[in-house]
Protein backbone atom coordinates (compact mmCIF):
# COMPACT_ATOMS: atom_id res chain seq x y z
CA UNK A 1 0.00 0.00 0.00
CA UNK A 2 1.26 3.46 -0.80
CA UNK A 3 1.56 6.10 1.37
CA UNK A 4 2.66 9.63 1.46
CA UNK A 5 2.95 11.47 4.95
CA UNK A 6 3.85 14.73 5.13
CA UNK A 7 5.38 17.20 8.32
CA UNK A 8 7.17 19.98 8.74
CA UNK A 9 4.84 23.00 8.40
CA UNK A 10 3.63 25.90 10.84
CA UNK A 11 3.92 29.13 11.28
CA UNK A 12 6.79 31.64 10.54
CA UNK A 13 7.39 35.08 10.18
CA UNK A 14 7.94 36.74 6.68
CA UNK A 15 11.78 36.20 5.47
CA UNK A 16 11.84 33.25 7.54
CA UNK A 17 12.29 29.34 6.43
CA UNK A 18 10.74 25.90 6.90
CA UNK A 19 11.50 22.40 5.79
CA UNK A 20 8.43 20.29 4.65
CA UNK A 21 9.19 16.41 4.56
CA UNK A 22 7.03 13.84 2.66
CA UNK A 23 8.30 10.17 3.99
CA UNK A 24 6.78 7.95 1.37
CA UNK A 25 6.15 3.86 1.64
CA UNK A 26 5.31 1.28 -0.79
CA UNK A 27 5.20 1.73 -4.16
CA UNK A 28 4.84 5.62 -3.83
CA UNK A 29 8.45 6.28 -3.83
CA UNK A 30 9.38 4.32 -7.05
CA UNK A 31 7.18 6.46 -8.88
CA UNK A 32 8.65 8.45 -11.94
CA UNK A 33 8.28 12.11 -10.38
CA UNK A 34 7.32 13.13 -6.89
CA UNK A 35 6.27 17.14 -6.24
CA UNK A 36 4.48 19.80 -4.29
CA UNK A 37 1.53 21.57 -4.75
CA UNK A 38 -0.41 23.97 -2.40
CA UNK A 39 -3.70 25.18 -1.82
CA UNK A 40 -5.10 28.32 -0.44
CA UNK A 41 -8.68 28.15 0.84
CA UNK A 42 -11.54 28.35 -1.58
CA UNK A 43 -8.83 28.05 -4.85
CA UNK A 44 -7.30 25.97 -6.72
CA UNK A 45 -4.86 23.38 -6.43
CA UNK A 46 -1.36 24.93 -7.54
CA UNK A 47 1.90 23.46 -8.94
CA UNK A 48 4.83 24.21 -6.60
CA UNK A 49 7.98 22.17 -7.52
CA UNK A 50 8.73 18.70 -8.81
CA UNK A 51 11.62 16.93 -9.24
CA UNK A 52 12.53 13.46 -11.59
CA UNK A 53 13.62 10.54 -10.14
CA UNK A 54 15.67 9.33 -12.89
CA UNK A 55 18.00 12.12 -13.61
CA UNK A 56 17.20 14.39 -10.58
CA UNK A 57 15.74 16.84 -12.50
CA UNK A 58 14.00 19.51 -10.86
CA UNK A 59 10.91 22.21 -12.16
CA UNK A 60 9.42 25.05 -9.84
CA UNK A 61 6.83 27.44 -10.19
CA UNK A 62 7.91 31.35 -11.19
CA UNK A 63 6.84 32.64 -7.78
CA UNK A 64 9.40 30.30 -5.96
CA UNK A 65 12.43 30.34 -7.84
CA UNK A 66 15.26 30.91 -6.00
CA UNK A 67 13.69 30.32 -2.63
CA UNK A 68 12.32 26.67 -2.80
CA UNK A 69 14.46 23.72 -3.37
CA UNK A 70 13.17 20.10 -3.73
CA UNK A 71 15.13 17.38 -3.34
CA UNK A 72 15.47 13.60 -1.64
CA UNK A 73 17.01 11.30 0.43
CA UNK A 74 16.79 7.86 -0.90
CA UNK A 75 18.07 6.08 1.84
CA UNK A 76 14.67 7.10 3.89
CA UNK A 77 12.56 7.36 1.17
CA UNK A 78 11.74 10.62 2.04
CA UNK A 79 11.06 14.04 -0.40
CA UNK A 80 12.05 17.68 1.25
CA UNK A 81 10.87 21.20 0.17
CA UNK A 82 13.31 23.39 1.81
CA UNK A 83 11.52 27.04 1.92
CA UNK A 84 13.52 30.31 1.92
CA UNK A 85 12.49 33.80 2.41
CA UNK A 86 8.70 32.68 2.88
CA UNK A 87 6.30 35.45 1.98
CA UNK A 88 2.72 36.21 3.13
CA UNK A 89 1.39 34.64 -0.35
CA UNK A 90 3.43 31.44 0.51
CA UNK A 91 0.65 30.38 3.36
CA UNK A 92 -1.17 27.66 2.04
CA UNK A 93 -1.91 23.60 2.83
CA UNK A 94 0.85 21.98 1.10
CA UNK A 95 0.70 18.33 0.02
CA UNK A 96 2.96 15.97 -1.23
CA UNK A 97 2.56 13.87 -4.32
CA UNK A 98 3.97 10.84 -6.52
CA UNK A 99 3.09 9.49 -9.81
CA UNK A 100 4.20 7.94 -12.92
CA UNK A 101 3.96 10.90 -15.22
CA UNK A 102 3.30 9.95 -18.64
CA UNK A 103 5.99 10.91 -21.59
CA UNK A 104 4.96 13.64 -22.99
CA UNK A 105 3.26 15.11 -19.69
CA UNK A 106 3.89 17.39 -17.66
CA UNK A 107 4.77 16.89 -14.18
CA UNK A 108 3.27 20.52 -13.02
CA UNK A 109 -0.23 18.78 -13.64
CA UNK A 110 -1.97 17.72 -10.66
CA UNK A 111 -4.11 15.25 -12.36
CA UNK A 112 -0.58 12.80 -13.91
CA UNK A 113 -0.27 12.13 -10.09
CA UNK A 114 -1.16 9.45 -8.22
CA UNK A 115 -0.49 9.10 -4.70
CA UNK A 116 -1.08 12.08 -2.30
CA UNK A 117 -0.28 12.72 1.39
CA UNK A 118 -3.01 14.72 3.72
CA UNK A 119 -1.55 18.29 3.53
CA UNK A 120 0.65 20.33 5.92
CA UNK A 121 -0.01 23.98 6.79
CA UNK A 122 2.40 26.81 6.34
CA UNK A 123 1.44 29.49 7.40
CA UNK A 124 4.05 33.57 6.93
CA UNK A 125 3.09 35.89 9.08
CA UNK A 126 4.09 39.93 7.75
Amino acid sequence: QAQLVESGGGLVQAGGSLRLSCAASGRAFSTYAMGWFRQVQGKELEFVSAIVRNGGFTFYADPVKGRFTIYTENAKNTLYLQMNRLKPEDTAVYFCAAGNVAVGRSVTSSNEYNYWGQGTQVTVSS
